[in-house]
């Protein structure tokens, strides 16, 4: 099975902009259906974005509340897909989740430990 770290997070000012990697390991990306999700509190977990297992820097699902400032992209050299967010709102607080689910076993969902996003106003 495929293992996902996330890093990247942290506290960011409204406005600004903050960039995700999900590194994974035991298996490439591009055999998964990735995804990134969030959390806030007394939130139930949403779904923000799914990169198709074929495409890199493309989506296949996209949140309406963040289309036109997150993009989802990935790097097979490094086996790491990425989160790229601009013109964060305080709302886009929460932490943040990858997520696997295979393509050939369709094992999963396989997901991250999760990282803090934290916008200020």
């Amino acid at each position: 099975q495929v293992q996902l770290v996330e890093s990247g997070g942290g506290l960011v000012q409204a406005g600004g902009s903050l960039r995700l990697s999900c590194a994974a390991s035991g298996s490439s990306f591009n055999m998964y259906d990735m995804s990134w999700y969030r959390q806030a509190p007394g939130k139930p977990r949403e779904r923000v974005v799914t990169l198709t297992s074929n495409d890199r820097g493309g989506s296949k699902f996209l949140a309406d509340s963040v289309k036109g400032r997150f993009t989802i992209s990935g790097d097979t050299a490094k086996n790491t897909v990425y989160l790229q967010m601009n013109n964060l709102k305080p709302e886009d607080t929460a932490v943040y989740f990858c997520n696997a689910v295979s393509l050939t076993t369709r094992g999963g969902p396989y997901w991250g430990q999760g990282t803090q996003v934290t916008v200020s106003s």
